[in-house]
């Protein structure tokens, strides 16, 4: 597993103290973004409310525990940066949890272009932090992303779904 420089896990640290502190709004806002670049991804969530448009989903109860979630293993990540490689059993099973409800690795992995995932990340980012995001930190996030979304892959793999997909 990859390791971050000590500037990027100081510019990491940083800028999720505050966000950190009210996940869940950031959450929404990295998911609203998803769904925004990608609507069939609603699909995936078939909750016992309707998911099929992403206000109704996005209010759903089911989703805001997703989100929370999400937002609890992006601060599970921020808070093992000195040892990214103490997740890998964790992202491994993530990835494996992912690819069993038909999730596939493009919406994750990074390409020549960045994935909806990952440019839902740094919407968030940018749009929480305002004039705090820059270009370095949006390259530590990145760098951080990659790390762990390279776990999850590994996890997709060792459950069945080749890299191709």
């Amino acid at each position: 597993m990859e390791k971050l420089s000590e500037k990027d896990k100081g510019l990491i640290r940083d800028s999720w103290e505050s966000l950190g502190k009210n996940k869940v709004p950031h959450g929404i806002v990295m998911f609203t973004r998803l769904f925004e670049l990608d609507p069939a991804l609603l699909t995936l969530f078939s909750y016992s409310t309707n998911c099929g448009v992403a206000p109704e989903c996005l209010s759903s109860p089911q989703f805001l525990e997703h989100v929370t979630k999400v937002m609890f293993v992006i601060d599970a990540a921020v808070s093992h940066l000195d040892d990214l490689h103490s997740l890998e059993d964790f992202l491994l099973n993530l990835g494996r949890k992912h690819q069993a409800v038909g999730v596939k690795t493009q919406s994750f992995t990074m390409t020549m272009r960045l994935t909806v995932v990952g440019e839902s990340l740094l919407y968030m980012l940018q749009s929480s932090l305002g004039p705090a995001y820059t270009t370095p930190l949006r390259q530590a996030w990145l760098n951080m992303y990659s790390i762990v979304v390279s776990a999850m892959t590994r996890g997709w793999a060792k459950n069945g779904e080749h890299k191709s997909n």
